[in-house]
């Protein structure tokens, strides 16, 4: 059985910042792609960034490009996304993803979470202005 297992959200002020972790079990740190995607309130999933794992390729969001690192501890079977010059537009539901694929960029931006075979159920991150 893969779980992921997010933590780290909250309420923060904008221009503030916040770190995100993602902790899997089971076969999920096989996964070539670890990654994390947002959903705001009344809108559709959005890509954030991905990683390619012993690779170390990295894609980013126009929006978070900047702001936002992602990074792995393979010991700890996490992964992390620190979010800094936080936005109110950054608000959120912050899920990871791990999938055994990688792809190109233009699939993570135009098709957010295709690919993607196994999903945390979310961390809230609340930006406030």
């Amino acid at each position: 059985q893969v779980q992921l297992v997010e933590s780290g959200g909250g309420l923060v002020q904008a221009g503030g910042s916040l770190g995100l972790s993602c902790t899997g079990s089971g076969r999920t740190f096989d996964s070539t792609t670890l990654g994390w995607f947002r959903q705001a309130p009344g809108k559709e999933r959005e890509f954030v960034t991905v990683m390619r794992w012993g690779v170390g390729d990295t894609y980013y969001a126009d929006s978070v490009k900047g702001r936002f690192t992602i990074s792995r501890d393979n010991a700890k079977n996490t992964v992390y996304l620190q979010m800094n010059s936080l936005k109110p537009e950054d608000t959120a539901v912050y899920y990871c993803a791990a999938s055994v694929s990688w792809y190109n960029r233009d699939v993570y931006y135009t098709r957010p979470g295709y690919g993607m075979d196994y999903w945390g159920k979310g961390t809230l991150v609340t930006v406030s202005s």
